[in-house]
């Protein structure tokens, strides 16, 4: 899809319910980062259930840049890397790939252990509020690393071997947690993380890395130490399933009236937003193979929702069952814990006759960091509400799969602008609307 011709638009045309069957494959959250662990090792790697989203493409077009060979193996959804000759890449090259994804700041750590040298170019990723990069930087330079800022990005050089370290975090961050996995695992000494995230994808990174010889160790108080070795070796790893994309189906079920079986859903990873999408009344069933998600018919209940790290409710579950919740009766309260801009997307949802309202104030049962900071971070979603169709143009990944749910469950047609940000985290999301009978068209293609 081109980012600004027609096919970057899509016209929906709503109130049919979703009903059908779709898969869900590797988590988006750790697949990528899966592919960066590969670079640590010494031997090839092998990952399978793999989805083909771009965030996996351009992970891949980095490794190739870097040296290392990549393939698919003999079933779907499975990449094999060799990282046997990494070398380093041309600047113009790597910086070709900025602005796609955050994932490169991922490498540093990979890089300065293979090569002693990495160069990070400027970074994008989802507007919805401050991911601090500086973090990351200070992080490596803990670890012993130098960087020098220059006009076209970070230059970071390892003079000797990275030493472990003590590090603290002062918000249980998945990319930082992330950054000091993939860096400590070869650093010398031991490494200690307190207040990292224990999100299932880091349990998963965690076990991706153990699996090539790291010695982790996770404790009950969100501390994580690391005893660096000498070498790795590669791995065969098959990635958790994506709960989000999941979650994001369960809430497009709920908001249309219709019933969609999620084939690879599990219900360890979702038992909280499976808690909270029964509070609401939603009906779901869970067998060996996946979760089937409907609307039993009844009256949506109102609820008091609050995000937060794993295991709480995830920030990334908030934005699709906020469309649910413009169908529920009564007042629902809102309170975002984790990004401070999460809530913009709403305003659009208001254009399609939602009410909903935005506070600076923390409405949930707990103070969180925004609420002195002069953030839009509480909602109060008043319903049910009738839909209608509208012009929407995509904020980030989850707001945008959100539009979507909302475009299907209005009335009339609505048309959906950057669909291609979709891609990012949804696999095949056009194909599986079509198959659960939504009426979609690309304009002058018609899908569904």
């Amino acid at each position: 899809m081109t980012v600004n011709g027609s096919d970057d638009v899509l016209l929906v045309h709503g109130g049919t319910p979703l009903e059908g069957e779709i898969r869900v494959r590797g988590a988006k959250n750790l697949v990528p980062k899966a592919m960066v662990a590969a670079l640590l090792g010494s031997a090839p790697s092998r990952l399978r259930n793999v989805p083909d989203i771009r965030d996996v493409r351009v992970v891949r077009g980095l490794l190739q840049l870097h040296g290392v060979t990549v393939r698919p193996g003999e079933e779907p959804g499975e990449l094999i890397m060799d990282p046997s000759h990494v070398e380093s890449a041309n600047v113009a090259d790597i910086d070709a790939h900025a602005g796609s994804s955050r994932i490169p700041i991922l490498l540093c750590g990979p890089l300065l252990h293979r090569l002693g040298h990495a160069f990070i170019p400027g970074l994008g990723g989802c507007d919805i509020g401050g991911r601090p990069i500086d973090f990351h930087f200070e992080v490596l330079r803990q670890f012993g690393a130098t960087i020098e800022k220059r006009a076209d990005g970070q230059y970071l050089e390892a003079p000797q071997r990275l030493r472990g370290t003590k590090i603290e975090l002062p918000y249980p961050s998945v990319g930082a947690t992330e950054q000091v996995l993939l860096t400590a695992v070869l650093a010398e000494g031991v490494t200690e993380l307190a207040n990292a995230a224990v999100e299932p994808e880091i349990e998963d990174l965690i076990c991706v890395l153990q699996k090539m010889g790291a010695i982790i160790a996770m404790d009950t108080d969100r501390t994580i130490r690391v005893t660096g070795v000498d070498t790795l070796s590669g791995y065969t790893h098959a990635a958790l399933p994506d709960r989000l994309e999941a979650a994001s189906w369960a809430s497009a079920a709920l908001a249309t009236e219709g019933n969609i079986y999620v084939r690879g859903a599990q219900q360890r990873s979702m038992m909280t937003f499976l808690n909270t999408y029964r509070k609401v009344g939603g009906a779901f069933e869970i067998d060996d193979e996946g979760i089937r998600f409907w609307h039993p018919g009844s009256q949506l209940k109102s609820i008091a929702l609050e995000t937060d790290v794993h295991p709480g409710f995830q920030t990334d579950w908030q934005q699709p069952l906020v469309v649910a919740l413009t169908q529920a009766t009564g007042l629902s309260i809102v309170h975002e814990t984790v990004y401070e801009s999460r809530l913009g997307f709403t305003s659009a949802l208001n254009q399609m006759g939602a009410h909903i309202q935005l506070y600076r104030e923390c409405l949930g049962g707990s103070r969180c960091r925004f609420g002195q900071r002069n953030f839009l971070h509480s909602a109060v979603v008043s319903g049910p509400t009738k839909l209608q169709g509208a012009d929407l143009v995509i904020p980030d990944l989850r707001g945008g799969f959100s539009y979507l749910i909302a475009a299907l469950a209005a009335q009339g047609t609505s048309r959906v602008h950057g669909i291609d940000l979709i891609n990012r985290g949804y696999e095949n999301f056009m194909e599986k609307l079509v198959e659960l009978g939504a009426k979609v068209e690309l304009p002058g293609k018609a899908l569904g």
